[in-house]
């Protein structure tokens, strides 16, 4: 018993700096603000409720993500016919079909 007790705290104490190191790494890779209301600006992105890649954009995007201009093409079927799969961008006018980085957003949109 007293041996798997000296176990317990090593392990909780690794969980605990790991979630917290995840934390604060988050937060670090967020988009500023600023950049992402360039490229919402700048371009269009057009999303779909369930969609996997589209949740990978958002996560990429963060607490910024708002500033996008996004269409979900679940509830707004009507804008998304030249849409076949999503997540896409439309940047001057040219596709960019799947998720994106942010670096390649600020090039494509000259943010």
């Amino acid at each position: 018993m007293k041996f798997k007790k000296s176990w317990i705290t090593p392990i909780v104490i690794i969980a605990i700096v790991s979630l917290a190191f995840f934390i604060i790494n988050n937060k670090k890779n967020e988009t500023p603000d600023e950049i992402a209301k360039c490229i919402g600006k700048n371009s269009m992105l057009y999303i779909q409720l369930g969609c996997d890649a589209c949740k990978t954009q958002e996560n990429l995007f963060g607490k910024s993500y708002q500033y996008l201009t996004k269409v979900d093409c679940w509830f707004e079927r009507d804008k998304c016919t030249d849409i076949q799969r999503t997540p896409t961008w439309i940047i001057k006018g040219e596709k960019y079909i799947g998720a994106q980085s942010i670096g390649t957003l600020q090039n494509l949109t000259g943010c």
